[in-house]
């Protein structure tokens, strides 16, 4: 049986866990010149939540749309996410808890 401490420990170090692979991708993009001009940014939201903008211009994901995928509703959901990539910037996010 799985206790609630450990549920949630589980749940934190999956989160943490996608982090780490972000991080594990930007290095791989670093190169001397890509990270002076492109990159990652998180913000925190107000309403609350996450922002992630990640630059794909000069990596292997540039020109790879990625159609807008919505679940919930920022303004009247508790949970919710919402993501979509023009194939040169990825944009997500999230409500507090994802």
């Amino acid at each position: 049986m799985v206790t609630p401490q450990a549920a949630h420990i589980s749940e934190a170090l999956e989160r943490m866990s996608n982090l780490l692979r972000i991080q594990k991708w930007y290095s791989s993009q670093c190169n001397g010149d890509w990270e002076h001009s492109y990159g990652v940014k998180i913000q925190s939201l107000d309403n609350p939540g996450w922002l992630v903008e990640i630059d794909l211009i000069e990596t292997e994901l540039f020109g790879f749309p990625l159609s807008p995928i919505e679940r919930g509703n920022s303004e009247s959901d508790k949970e919710w996410v919402s993501c979509k990539s023009d194939g040169t910037k990825y944009v997500g996010a999230c409500c507090e808890g994802l």
